[in-house]
C-alpha cells in the first residue's frame, strides 16, 4: 500500500509539473529547441518591444572621458542591452530582476563592457600579446577575463578587436594583433574561443564581439574617426580575414565601425554587413554600432537626420544601437512610410534574442553575488598575466651583450617616469583595473636584486613639460652606477580610442633626459612602455640595450626584472614594424614592390633618411642563439590536389634554454595580381633546451597558401614559380 501510495504522489506530481509547464508559453520551456523559443517569443512582441531590444543603453559609472555618462537608475525593464559600468553583481541582479519581473514578456538583459584586456586582472594590452606570437596565452587571458566578467554580472564583452593595424599614428593600433592578416585572424580565433569557452551557455563563458568591421584602422593619416579610401582588394586581402576566420570561431556579434569605407559609412554600409556578414558567411548572430555611431552619419554626410540615419542603419545589417536613442524614437515612423520593413525588425530582435537564449540568459539570468576576494585576482590568473607579459617583451638591441646584467654588477641606477608607475604601465581600456594591484618595474627589480645589487632611484623628468630640475641629481647617480636602467614610455591616455598623434616620438623632455645620462659614460638600458611602436632615431644610439616592454598590465614588474637578470629569456618579438622616423609612415613588411626597385639611384625612396625602418615586424632578440638548417622539401614540384611540407631543423647553440618562434613566409614573384613582397602564412612557438635542436615543419596546402583574392573576395590559384622563406632562407618550389 505504501509503495501504490507513494507511486500515485509521484505521479500525481508529475503530472501537475507538467501541466504547469504545459501553461507556461513555449520561449520558457529549457528544453525547447532554440529557434522555436525565439519565434514563440518574437510572434508574441509589440513593436515597441522589439525596438526596446534593439537599443542598447548606458547604466553605472563610467570611466572612459570619451564616453561620460552619469549613471542611470530610472531605465526602462524592456531594453534589450546595457553597457554596465558597475563591477557589482547585486547590480547586475537588480537589472535582470526588473527586466524579468516588472516586462511584460520576461525578457532578460544582455549586460556588456569594454573588456579588452582583462576584467579585473589587466593583461598586457593586445598590441603586446600579438608579440607573443603565443595564441594560447591569449585564449586563456580570455578565458580569465570572462571569469571574472561573469562573476560581475557581464555577459558580453567588445572584444576583440581585430583591426589589420599599420599606421601606429592611430592611437587604437593598441588595441590590435599588430599589421600582419594572418596573425590577427590567429589571434582572433583565440580569443573568441577564450571568451565564449566550450559552449556559449557555461557558466563562465561570455559573448565575444568582432570589431570594428571594416576598414578602422585604414583611417586617413591615422586620425581617429576619419574616412578610410579602402580598395575592394584591400578590403578582401587585409581586413576580411580575421573577421571572417572569428565568424568561423563562432563569434555570436559584431562591432560596426565609425570610418567611412571610400564613401559609404562601415556602419551603413549593406554590402559589408549584410551580403558579405550575413548573406556570404551566413553569421547569425547580431551588429551592434560603435558608440552613438548611427548618429554619426549625420556627421559623416550620409544621412540627413537621426530618423534617416536609423533607417540607413537597420537597412544595411546594424541590429542593435548603441546608446543614441534613434531606433526606437525614429524607426516607428520609418515603418509607418515603409521605409524600414517589419521583416527587417524581425530579423534584427530574432537575431538578438537568438544570442540571449544561447547565452543562457532566460534561464540563468543572475550571477551569484560573492565576495570580490573570490572573484578577482586569483593565484593562476596572476601567474598567467605574468606569463603573458613574460613573452610579450621584445629584446630589441643588445649591444656587447649588456643584457642580462652580469653577476659583477653591484650598484644599479633606475631613472625615468615609467619606473615605478602603476597607472600607465596598464594600457588604455583597462575596464575595472586598479593601479595599487600593479606590480610596477622598481618593484620587481627591488624583488629580483634583494641582497644582490644597490639600487637608486629617481624620477629624471615627468613624461612631458620642460622640467629639468631632477637631470643634474638622476646624473650624479647614473655617474656611481655601474648600469643605467632608463625607462621611459608614454602615458596610457596617448594610446587608445581617440588618442592619434601626428608623430610617434617621445616627448623631448625625455629624450633630452637619455643625452644627459649619456655623460656619465655608463651602459644604458634603455626601457620603453608605451602603446604604439615609437620612432626611436635619436634614442637608439644612446642606448646600448633597448628592451620594449609595452603597457604590460597589472603584473610586469617580475617578468620585466627576470629579463633584465637573466632569470628569464626574452622571446617576444615584433607584431608591427618600428619606423625610423614618423615621415616613413605607413611602413610594413609586406608592402608590394616597386617600380624601379632595381635601380640605385632612381627608385623613388626616400632621399633623407634611410629607408630600412628601425626595427621589421619579426624582430626580437634572446639570450640563446638558433641556427637554422638543413631547409628543405618533401617536393620541388606538385598539383593543387597534392599537400607538401616544408621544414626546418633549428638548433640552440647556447647553454641557455629558450623558445624561438620561426615564421614561414611565402612569396609569389609574378601573379596577374601583383603581391606583396612576401606574405606570412605559418609561425610556431617552441622552446628549444640548451644545445638541443628541434625541425619546424610547414605543411602547404595549395589552395589555402598559395592563392589569393581579387577585388571580388575570389580565390584565385595560379601555377607557378613561388618560394618559402624561413629566417633569412628562401627555397623555391612549382606548382605545375
Amino acid at each position: 500500500m505504501k509503495r501504490t501510495a507513494i507511486i500515485y504522489i509521484l505521479s500525481i506530481f508529475l503530472f501537475s509539473n507538467s501541466f504547469a509547464q504545459s501553461l507556461k508559453p513555449l520561449y520558457e520551456n529549457p528544453s525547447a529547441p532554440i529557434e522555436k523559443r525565439v519565434e514563440d517569443l518574437l510572434k508574441r512582441m509589440t513593436l515597441s518591444e522589439k525596438l526596446e531590444q534593439m537599443t542598447q543603453r548606458v547604466i553605472g559609472q563610467n570611466n572612459n572621458a570619451s564616453n561620460a555618462e552619469l549613471d542611470k537608475r530610472n531605465y526602462s525593464p524592456l531594453t534589450g542591452s546595457f553597457i554596465n559600468f558597475s563591477n557589482n553583481p547585486g547590480f547586475a541582479n537588480e537589472i535582470q530582476r526588473k527586466a524579468m519581473k516588472e516586462s511584460r514578456l520576461g525578457i532578460p538583459v544582455l549586460l556588456g563592457m569594454d573588456v579588452i584586456h582583462g576584467f579585473r586582472t589587466i593583461f598586457p594590452i593586445p598590441l603586446a600579446q600579438g608579440c607573443t606570437w603565443n595564441p594560447d596565452l591569449t585564449k586563456k587571458s580570455c578565458e580569465i577575463a570572462a571569469k571574472e566578467a561573469t562573476l560581475s554580472g557581464i555577459k558580453w564583452t567588445f572584444s576583440p578587436m581585430i583591426d589589420v593595424a599599420r599606421d601606429p599614428r592611430w592611437g587604437r593600433v593598441a588595441e590590435a594583433y599588430g599589421e600582419d592578416t594572418y596573425s590577427n585572424s590567429q589571434f582572433s580565433v583565440a580569443a573568441v574561443k577564450g571568451y565564449q569557452g566550450e559552449k556559449l551557455s557555461d557558466k563562465y563563458s561570455i559573448s565575444a564581439c568582432l570589431k570594428h568591421y571594416i576598414g578602422y584602422s585604414l583611417s586617413e593619416g591615422g586620425r581617429d574617426y576619419h574616412a578610410s579610401d579602402v580598395s575592394p582588394l584591400t578590403l578582401w586581402e587585409t581586413f576580411m580575414p580575421p573577421y571572417k576566420a572569428g565568424v568561423e570561431a563562432g563569434a555570436q556579434t559584431l562591432m560596426s565601425a565609425f570610418n567611412d569605407i571610400t564613401g559609404v559609412p562601415a556602419s551603413a554600409n549593406y554590402f559589408t554587413l549584410t551580403e558579405v556578414l550575413k548573406n556570404k558567411w551566413k553569421h547569425d548572430g547580431f551588429v551592434v554600432s560603435d558608440w552613438k555611431a548611427v548618429y554619426q552619419l549625420i556627421d559623416q554626410g550620409f544621412a540627413s537626420d537621426s530618423a534617416d540615419a536609423g533607417a540607413k542603419a537597420v537597412n544595411a545589417g546594424v541590429e542593435m544601437d548603441m546608446n543614441d536613442e534613434i531606433y526606437v524614437k525614429y524607426l516607428p515612423e520609418k515603418i509607418k512610410q515603409k521605409e524600414v520593413q517589419m521583416s527587417r525588425i524581425d530579423d534584427a530582435v530574432r537575431r538578438i534574442l537568438r544570442v540571449k537564449f544561447r547565452l543562457g540568459l532566460f534561464d540563468n539570468p543572475y550571477v551569484d553575488d560573492i565576495a570580490e576576494a573570490s572573484r578577482y585576482l586569483q593565484p593562476e590568473s596572476q601567474k598567467l598575466a605574468e606569463k603573458c607579459a613574460e613573452e610579450s617583451m621584445v629584446l630589441l638591441k643588445n649591444e656587447k651583450t649588456v643584457l642580462p646584467l652580469s653577476d659583477k654588477i653591484k650598484k644599479i641606477a633606475v631613472i625615468g617616469p615609467i619606473a615605478k608607475d602603476q597607472v600607465n604601465v596598464m594600457g588604455s581600456w583597462t575596464c575595472n583595473g586598479k593601479s595599487e594591484n600593479t606590480i610596477g618595474l622598481f618593484d620587481g627589480l627591488q624583488k629580483e636584486y634583494k641582497n644582490k645589487a644597490e639600487i637608486t632611484y629617481t624620477k629624471g623628468c615627468d613624461f612631458e613639460g620642460t622640467d629639468e630640475s631632477d637631470f643634474a641629481n638622476a646624473l650624479n647617480i647614473a655617474a656611481q652606477s655601474d648600469v643605467i636602467i632608463l625607462c621611459l614610455g608614454e602615458k596610457r591616455g596617448w594610446s587608445g580610442e581617440n588618442a592619434s598623434r601626428a608623430s610617434i616620438a617621445l616627448p623631448e623632455i625625455q629624450e633630452k633626459l637619455a643625452a644627459k645620462l649619456k655623460e656619465a659614460g655608463k651602459p644604458i638600458v634603455l626601457v620603453l612602455s608605451n602603446g604604439r611602436p615609437l620612432e626611436l632615431t635619436r634614442l637608439e644610439p644612446l642606448a646600448d640595450a633597448i628592451l620594449e616592454i609595452w603597457q604590460p598590465g597589472n603584473f610586469g614588474g617580475n617578468p620585466f626584472a627576470g629579463i633584465i637578470s637573466g632569470r628569464l629569456n626574452p622571446s617576444g618579438r615584433l607584431d608591427i614594424t618600428f619606423p625610423k622616423v614618423t615621415g616613413q609612415i605607413p611602413m610594413y613588411y609586406n608592402m608590394r614592390p616597386n617600380a624601379r626597385s632595381s635601380m640605385k639611384d632612381w627608385n623613388g625612396l626616400y632621399q633623407d633618411v634611410k629607408n630600412d625602418p628601425m626595427f621589421w615586424f619579426g624582430h626580437g632578440l634572446s639570450y640563446s642563439n638558433f641556427v637554422y638548417y638543413d631547409l628543405k622539401t618533401s617536393k620541388t614540384t606538385f598539383t593543387e590536389n597534392e599537400t607538401i611540407s616544408i621544414e626546418v631543423k633549428i638548433k640552440n647553440s647556447t647553454n641557455v634554454d629558450g623558445q624561438e618562434t620561426v615564421f614561414w613566409y611565402v612569396s609569389d614573384p609574378v601573379a596577374s595580381i601583383t603581391q606583396p613582397m612576401k606574405k606570412l602564412k605559418y609561425f610556431e612557438k617552441k622552446e628549444i633546451k640548451a644545445g638541443q635542436e628541434s625541425t619546424f615543419i610547414f605543411r602547404i596546402d595549395p589552395k589555402r597558401d598559395l592563392s589569393f583574392v581579387d577585388g571580388t573576395g575570389k580565390s584565385i590559384l595560379e601555377k607557378g614559380k613561388f618560394f618559402i622563406e624561413v629566417n633569412s632562407q628562401k627555397l623555391a618550389i612549382e606548382l605545375k
